[in-house]
């Protein structure tokens, strides 16, 4: 064979070889690319806020968009009927009602988590993610009597997050400032800052002594340290440079979280995105004042919608969205009035945030857990609607199964298949808690033990659940929980009781044993 011929083969043979194998490695890299996640985390949105879910007095477009192409669940629950023990559990795979220091903290609370703790963040870095919180915590910093003009250790940054950009607590609580990194932002360390939930400082006024310094009047609890005309919960002096603005929140945290995106990196990562929206104090910017008609309430879950709606537009730009899984939910049901005079009960006119719920924050009855809940991945979920049971909890375990991880948590199950549309049976029983009191979905059923206290929180106007006997409801027949049928369904009750139990491993202090008939 000639040199030429020689030659023409060899330019043949290796077109073969490497239009044979080159597929086949870009295919298998594809396969292997582990997917970024985010998690946009709402507060105090309830099942009846989105048009998705129902509601027709407000038009919630993008939000709809995350519903309608990709899984919108019926039965989605957060853990707790309040923030806190909500997003204790979502990090951790822990139930709150396991740690009972797991309940609505003040602004100088100790961390919550452990930093020995398995946590969604810690689970994903060790499958060599980038991760990062933008927004709310209110999940506790430092061991206790944090000292904020110095650096804030354990933070965030402490139980995973390579970064992390927050308020403290929530914004109707002191601290005013935003922490990035454990590090107050804009400190001014001629101007200290100092906190107290105990007892005002010498010469600050209050909302309760100076009324005529506030621009929002308060309702309940809110009547300490003023900050921008909000009277807040605890007291505050100093920090003025450090101070946020509360109309400017949103555009603030919408700006960390498009440019945490943005920025380059060397693996996949995890967003965890936590709206201060539509918590009070509701302060929409100026653009959106006005628009929903129902008052500041109507008008931050308007502007929270288009704050994703903009942050969506960053993950298509950057290319992001084909490998992105979005989960979208709130931390706990809807609550009008929750402490200040702001037209939330005045101007509700037809809407309904609780859609057919009963109660809302803080109760056991299923308003106060049961939220917006959505999967979206774009090219890789189909659009489809989904009852199956599932619950924030499972987060740490699913994203572990979905990204390669063994690690897991003592109540979080992998659920992965039912997030990406593949199944249609989520789990068979979940543990719900609303402000130390539990209750137990199993199936279609709920059971609410025995609890003593008011039937309703007379400030906030809602049902919590308390009943001196039992009540079980029927969810399929009567999602409402119009009719308790414990006495006519004794057998459903004992089971229910039983497994109670088994989860527990005793019954709360306040629950009697019943002698069943």
């Amino acid at each position: 064979m000639s040199f030429k011929s020689k030659f023409l083969l060899g330019l043949i043979t290796s077109s073969l070889l490497f239009n044979c194998s080159a597929p086949k490695e870009e295919a298998k890299e594809t396969e292997t690319k582990k997917p970024n996640i985010v998690i946009i985390y709402m507060d105090d949105l309830g099942h009846g806020d989105m048009s998705a879910y129902g509601a027709t007095e407000l038009s919630t477009p993008n939000m709809d968009m995350l519903a309608n192409e990709g899984i919108r669940f019926t039965n989605g629950y957060a853990t707790s009927a309040t923030c806190t023990p909500s997003r204790y559990a979502l990090l951790t795979g822990v139930y709150p009602w396991r740690n009972e220091d797991a309940k609505i903290l003040p602004g100088t609370a100790p961390l919550l988590i452990s930093t020995s703790q398995m946590t969604v963040p810690k689970m994903l870095k060790g499958q060599g993610y980038e991760t990062a919180v933008v927004g709310k915590w209110h999940l506790g910093l430092g061991n206790g009597n944090v000292n904020w003009n110095e650096h804030i250790s354990p933070s965030p940054n402490e139980v995973g997050f390579d970064y992390s950009y927050i308020l403290a607590a929530t914004q109707d609580r002191v601290p005013t400032v935003y922490i990035e990194n454990g590090d107050v932002v804009n400190l001014d360390p001629n101007d200290p800052i100092e906190v107290s939930y105990e007892q005002n400082f010498e010469g600050e006024p209050t909302g309760k002594d100076n009324p005529e310094l506030t621009t929002m009047k308060w309702h309940h609890g809110h009547h300490n340290s003023i900050v921008n005309g909000i009277p807040r919960i605890g007291f505050m002096k100093g920090g003025e440079a450090a101070k946020w603005s509360d109309v400017d929140m949103a555009d603030h945290f919408l700006e960390k979280a498009q440019s945490y995106v943005k920025s380059p990196k060397d693996g996949p990562f995890f967003l965890y995105y936590a709206f201060q929206q539509p918590h009070v104090p509701r302060t929409p910017n100026p653009r959106f004042v006005g628009k929903s008609g129902m008052g500041p309430r109507g008008d931050v879950i308007l502007e929270a919608d288009w704050m994703i709606g903009e942050f969506m537009k960053t993950m298509e730009e950057e290319g992001l969205l084909e490998n992105t899984l979005i989960i979208f939910s709130s931390d706990n049901g809807p609550v009008l009035n929750d402490g200040y005079y702001d037209d939330a009960v005045e101007k509700l006119d037809d809407h309904t945030p609780a859609g057919p719920l009963r109660g809302g924050k803080y109760s056991l009855f299923e308003a106060g857990t049961r939220v917006p809940f959505m999967v979206y991945w774009k090219g890789k979920i189909q659009p489809q609607v989904s009852d199956a049971l599932v619950c924030q909890v499972d987060f740490l375990a699913s994203l572990a199964a979905l990204t390669g991880s063994s690690d897991s948590a003592q109540d979080s199950q992998n659920l992965l298949p039912v997030f990406m549309g593949e199944k249609k049976v989520g789990r068979s029983e979940l543990m719900l808690e609303a402000t130390g009191r539990t209750a137990l979905r199993k199936g279609e059923w709920i059971m609410i033990p025995p609890y003593n206290g008011a039937a309703k929180i007379a400030t906030v106007n809602i049902e919590i659940g308390n009943d001196p006997n039992y009540q079980v409801y029927n969810l399929t027949n009567d999602i409402g929980q119009v009719n308790n049928v414990a006495d006519s369904n004794p057998e459903k009750l004992e089971e229910m009781i039983a497994d109670y139990k088994a989860i527990r491993g005793d019954m709360n202090s306040e629950v009697d044993e019943v002698v069943l008939k």
